[in-house]
């Protein structure tokens, strides 16, 4: 299988025969090879899966552009492959020696053809390759097309991995949703008794995989629907794109009406959840004569017009006592464990209802015997019947009970409320508001250990990414907060029992131009909120009415327009700290009046989430204070040259820097270089950056710079090694870096280098990493960590930690 290489075409062809004979090869020894039948048998099914992506790469190979070294490289060891696996045949069962050296080679090769495949992909892919691998472009559409996914919910998420009392009603709610005579079937119950959950469960359910597949949509309605964001949302979800613009709810109709016919005749479940009263036209706005087309609507209220409903009911004493011994780790030996006739009065009081009885369990977990009694005479009502969701809400605020050393935890869950309805929460957006308002550390630490204890108490669900250990103290941009509808609510509920004028924390939600009566009331509106909240929807024309906000400082604007203005009131927040400026909306949105921010003296942190930025200082007037800037999905373009004065004079105090998913960013702007104080750069999922500017080395205070995931960074900049104060560099997922900077061992202070997945960085290092003596930790793959055994040699104290291995199909087509 010798073979000549020229131009991609021939790479592409080369890669192909050699797959192909290997494939050939695997499949004719599979069955003969007894010793080596489960290697063999992994091998074969993933080069099944692997051929469609071959023949893709092999056909467009003149356009890919294919990496020469890595594929002849490949190309060579598949021809040892193929040498190796017909050695398997010779290899009788006694020599287990044989055994221990072939496998694991076998394993490797697996892994290296995977690799290589799954590069290609990042490489060269685009919005539709995690589906289909058809079309092969730039890596900016991937790159949208994982943050929509991600953002647009509309994959049903698994249910919670302990459920209990909801295998029966699971039964009967398929039973009567597979019902030919049924196609729209409302689910109904009050908040917090589980339907979303008892939704998951069914649609894990083998029968109803079975029978819809990939043809189960899921939206979260919420409170206030938009007919044209969820028709949106579906068609993205299934990588389609609107035949035409949709300008109105008629158009949306029009287009999800294409979107099922081109799902049909193939069974379609679309489950509405969270029907608020007011909507229930919406699920049948949704109709359409499909055979095997059916909707399941979940609804707080029984909504008459819809002629097929299941009711769910709270959960029997036996479960509920469960859930509550679960709730509250009365298995846990350190637990105190009350009387089971207290137990009993206890989750009598919740009323069945699984919400409740989480949040009453999570706030007595490992709580000591006094305060059980304390609570037990507090909630001697007996058995409570939730009428309303006032009174469940009445309810769960029992659970807000906290000792005076964790009262601002609870102060961290009424922030909660500040963000919208069914959306993620960034764990990162929250960092900053605590870090000002409760004075909290600047690394994030105590933030998510508070996050912990709402999410231990259920009153929130923290998600946290994987981390390896240099990760774990430092790196929280992945991670979010999720939370039940009615927590948020009760959250509200709870930051509005004093007036308007006087709440430590207002949060506005406004629906088109509807002002609150109170804000139009009055011109001059004088308010005491620290945190100010105002959430508005697509239809609101940004016409504000004036607040003064003199004791603000944190201000959260959520937004879903292509174009927003800032409130001329924020230029009179003198106090202002925080500024977070969320846009939910499809497209990057303008943001106007930007220049305020110039007049905001202790503006210190600043976060903007998918707008597009002129300039990011638009006065002659320093930032002086501005610590912390957060851009993440914006569209940079020029926003740091186009400040009216030098980056350096604007934002003379900054310190940290933060730029995640944005697009547009293919150089690091060379001014950031001569702001002196920064200690963290942050660039991550920028995979457009190419370069960064030799001026880097003058940032001789530079503590953390971190790079992950921006594949098109081929290098590093000689000019590092000035930077004597750094002591984290993550490099992990540069798959273009193919060496280090050859004085890499100048950085005499650097304990952490995390370089992980750079997956073409094969080249011995250079010497002077030998002079890296305060290297305490490197994070890699297995073959980085075979160069790395030579230097621990020298470097006795460091530990070389091999991250797990991320190497699945789930990218292939299904």
């Amino acid at each position: 299988m010798a073979t000549a290489f020229v131009g991609g075409a021939a790479l592409g062809a080369a890669f192909g025969e050699g797959f192909a004979v290997l494939h050939v090869t695997v499949k004719d020894v599979v069955s003969k090879a007894r010793m080596f039948k489960p290697i063999l048998k992994h091998l074969e099914s993933t080069l099944d899966r692997l051929a469609p992506t071959v023949n893709e790469i092999k056909q467009s190979s003149e356009q890919l552009d294919l990496p020469e070294v890595e594929t002849k490289r490949l190309v060579e060891h598949m021809e040892v492959g193929e040498k190796l696996v017909l050695k398997c045949l010779k290899i009788r069962w006694w020599n287990c020696w044989f055994k221990l050296y072939y496998s694991p080679k076998l394993k490797e090769l697996v892994e290296e053809i995977v690799r290589f495949c799954q590069l290609d992909m990042q490489v060269h892919s685009t919005r539709n390759v995690l589906r289909t691998l058809v079309n092969v472009n730039v890596n900016l559409q991937k790159v949208d097309s994982i943050v929509d996914r991600q953002r647009v919910l509309c994959k049903v998420r698994d249910p919670p991995d302990f459920t209990v009392g909801l295998d029966m009603p699971m039964k009967e709610l398929k039973t009567l949703l597979l019902k030919e005579e049924v196609q729209l079937l409302l689910l109904t119950a009050p908040g917090g008794c589980g339907k979303t959950t008892l939704v998951q469960m069914l649609c894990q359910d083998d029968q109803i995989r079975g029978m819809f597949g990939d043809n189960i949509l899921f939206v979260n309605v919420s409170k206030t629907p938009n007919v044209k964001v969820i028709v949106q949302n579906l068609l993205n979800y299934k990588d389609m794109q609107p035949t035409f613009q949709i300008q109105c709810d008629e158009d949306a109709i029009d287009q999800l009406s294409q979107l099922l016919n081109h799902l049909s005749p193939n069974p379609i479940l679309l489950i509405l959840d969270d029907v608020w009263p007011g909507s229930e036209s919406l699920p049948e706005k949704f109709k359409f004569d499909l055979p095997n087309y059916k909707i399941l609507v979940t609804s707080r209220t029984a909504f008459p017009r819809l002629q097929f409903t299941y009711h769910l009911k709270p959960l029997d004493d036996v479960d509920a006592m469960t859930l509550f011994h679960r709730s509250a780790s009365l298995h846990d030996e350190n637990s105190y464990i009350p009387a089971e006739e207290d137990a009993k009065k206890i989750v009598r009081g919740c009323g069945g209802f699984p919400l409740v009885i989480k949040v009453i369990g999570g706030s007595l977990r490992r709580q000591h015997e006094v305060v059980w009694h304390s609570r037990l005479m507090k909630w001697s009502d007996g058995q409570f019947y939730f009428s309303s969701d006032t009174e469940l809400l009445a309810h769960l605020q029992k659970s807000l009970e906290f000792s005076d050393d964790k009262v601002i935890i609870k102060e961290c869950f009424m922030d909660l409320g500040s963000f919208p309805e069914d959306q993620r929460i960034p764990a990162a957006a929250l960092i900053d508001m605590w870090a000002e308002l409760y004075k909290l550390d600047e690394d994030g630490i105590q933030a998510i250990v508070n996050l912990q204890e709402l999410n231990i108490r259920n009153l929130a669900s923290l998600v946290m990414a994987r981390k390896d250990a240099s990760e774990v103290k430092s790196y929280y941009n992945e991670d979010f907060v999720t939370q039940h509808d009615i927590l948020r609510e009760l959250a509200m509920h709870q930051s509005s029992q004093e007036s308007i004028g006087q709440r430590s924390r207002l949060i506005i939600n406004i629906s088109g131009n509807n002002l609150p009566k109170w804000w139009t009331e009055q011109k001059q509106q004088l308010i005491n909120a620290r945190v100010l909240s105002i959430s508005t929807d697509e239809l609101f024309s940004s016409r504000w009415c004036n607040i003064q906000g003199s004791k603000v400082e944190v201000l959260v604007l959520n937004f879903h327009t292509k174009n927003y203005t800032l409130p001329e009131f924020v230029e009179k927040m003198d106090k202002l700290k925080v500024l977070i400026i969320n846009n939910y909306g499809f497209f990057h949105s303008k943001i106007r009046n930007f220049q305020l921010l110039g007049s905001l003296p202790n503006l210190k942190r600043i976060r903007l989430e998918k707008v597009s930025i002129f300039s990011l200082c638009e006065t002659l007037v320093p930032l002086k204070s501005l610590k912390k800037i957060s851009l993440f999905m914006c569209n940079i373009g020029k926003a740091f040259e186009n400040c009216k004065i030098q980056v350096s004079d604007a934002f003379p105090n900054l310190t940290e820097i933060n730029i995640d998913y944005c697009n547009d960013l293919e150089e690091l702007p060379v001014g950031l270089c001569d702001i002196v104080h920064l200690k963290k750069i942050s660039i991550t999922n920028c995979h457009k950056l190419f370069a960064l500017p030799e001026e880097i080395g003058k940032l001789v205070n530079l503590e953390v710079l971190r790079l992950r995931s921006c594949t098109d960074l081929s290098e590093l900049p000689d000019s590092i090694r000035s930077l004597h104060k750094l002591s984290i560099l993550d490099i992990s997922d540069c798959l273009s870096i193919m060496k280090l900077p050859k004085h890499i061992g100048e950085l005499c202070n650097l304990k952490e280098l995390n370089m992980k997945g750079c997956l073409r960085l094969r080249t011995q290092f250079p010497e002077s990493i030998m002079d890296l003596e305060q290297l305490k930790l490197v994070v890699c793959d297995e073959e980085r960590a075979r160069l790395w055994e030579p230097i621990k040699e020298f470097l006795t104290e460091l530990k070389v930690e091999v991250a797990e291995k991320d190497i699945n199909l789930n990218w292939l087509p299904k």
